[in-house]
């Protein structure tokens, strides 16, 4: 069978349209969110979307509201190219690859004008890279108990910004269905919070973890750790790894 290419979409309203002529036609959706550069543990959760939903859509975001600005936004690996062949070599590959430029870009207008409180934003205890390029986005969302210790503990704006993403995704997507792997346990357990209480209508699942042959949880930022790195998370407790490589 031939690979069959997937539709790509830039535009969070061609989005949108699109899966609302699919729901109307009966169709399931299952969504897989994904900040890019794809590895065995995302195609994992493609096939799960596959098994749970009629049409897959993958997106493709690194989300600057999930990174402080001394965190490695700039530096996270990229291969969209890369991404699409892998995509098109799995069985059903995917129907959609959701790639906004950016989702707190609400047009000039919003932007801030007041200097003043440009700089008040940036002097609050929370600040992520939406805040430092004075986006004027403002609404975050936030669960709030989950999100403390564990990885909360040294990434401060790290669980509010992918709550917030998640929302706009599934704002934009409308899936019946949402696939996460379990790698990032904690993350997993606040999208479900998230979803629980505010009752989205759709189901979140949670994949099991793929490991590479050292034992270290496969990661789209492994490609950064050097050879003493990956010996030295390979040592530590499996339940631990997942944090440590955030921290890295």
């Amino acid at each position: 069978m031939a690979a069959r290419e997937p539709v790509i979409i830039t535009d969070k309203d061609q989005m949108r349209t699109w899966s609302r002529s699919m729901r109307s036609q009966g169709k399931t959706i299952g969504l897989v969110p994904t900040m890019g550069y794809l590895h065995q543990g995302h195609i994992s959760l493609i096939k799960e979307a596959h098994k749970r939903s009629q049409l897959v859509v993958l997106s493709i975001y690194v989300n600057p509201g999930q990174f402080s600005p001394s965190e490695d936004l700039s530096t996270y690996p990229s291969d969209f190219n890369g991404d699409i062949q892998k995509i098109m070599a799995v069985p059903g590959g995917v129907d959609v690859v959701f790639r906004p430029q950016n989702l707190y870009d609400y047009g000039n207008n919003c932007r801030y004008r007041d200097y003043e409180e440009e700089r008040e934003a940036r002097r609050q205890k929370v600040v992520s890279c939406v805040e430092e390029r004075a986006l004027g986005h403002e609404t975050w969302v936030r669960v709030e108990k989950l999100e403390k210790g564990m990885c909360g503990k040294s990434r401060p704006v790290f669980f509010r910004g992918v709550a917030t993403i998640v929302t706009k995704l599934f704002n934009i997507v409308e899936p019946d269905v949402a696939v996460f792997g379990k790698k990032d346990y904690q993350q997993w357990r606040i999208i479900r919070r998230m979803v629980r209480d505010l009752d989205f209508s759709m189901e979140v699942i949670g994949s099991e973890i793929v490991r590479d042959t050292d034992g270290l949880a496969l990661s789209s930022r492994n490609v950064h750790l050097s050879p003493d790195d990956r010996e030295k998370v390979s040592s530590l407790p499996l339940s631990s790894i997942g944090c440590c490589i955030l921290k890295l």
